[in-house]
């Protein structure tokens, strides 16, 4: 008997639709030969330049001392402010009048001013003692701590 030839299978469209595509491979790319790094070559050497005369520093700005000035009388400290009114709370330590020219110092603070309206416990005063905590209208911010002082003039 002859060997039957056996037919191809015909191949079924569900197969080709499970199968994923065949990619071809590309052709590997040629990589340039690595380089070697190239020597380092030392730092030529230089000779210690001559040392030259130091030069003399500018004088520093002369700046005024920051404490009390000839004439000036410590008033009281600062125990408060209060920055919505522009008001200081001052613990006096000796009188104090409505028109005296007062100096307010402290570590960032340091302004003049006049006295134009002095409060002893909510109620205007044209003068108090020492011993009072007078509420004191200032033209710039104080600290708690800072100094007042009374201005001769």
């Amino acid at each position: 008997m002859a060997a039957a030839k056996r037919k191809p299978k015909a191949k079924s469209k569900k197969s080709a639709a499970k199968k994923s595509p065949v990619r071809k491979k590309s052709k590997a790319l040629k990589k340039a030969p690595a380089r070697k790094p190239a020597a380092k070559r030392a730092a030529p050497k230089r000779k210690p330049a001559a040392r030259t005369a130091p030069r003399p520093r500018p004088a520093a700005p002369q700046v005024a001392p920051r404490g009390p000035r000839a004439g000036e009388v410590r008033v009281g400290i600062v125990s408060h402010y209060y920055g919505h009114l522009g008001v200081a709370a001052v613990r006096l330590e000796v009188a104090l009048s409505v028109g005296d020219t007062i100096r307010v110092l402290g570590h960032t603070s340091d302004f003049r001013q006049r006295v134009d309206s002095m409060q002893v416990e909510h109620q205007p005063v044209s003068q108090a003692v020492g011993g009072d905590e007078i509420g004191l209208k200032v033209v710039e911010h104080a600290r708690e701590n800072d100094v007042v002082y009374r201005v001769p003039g």
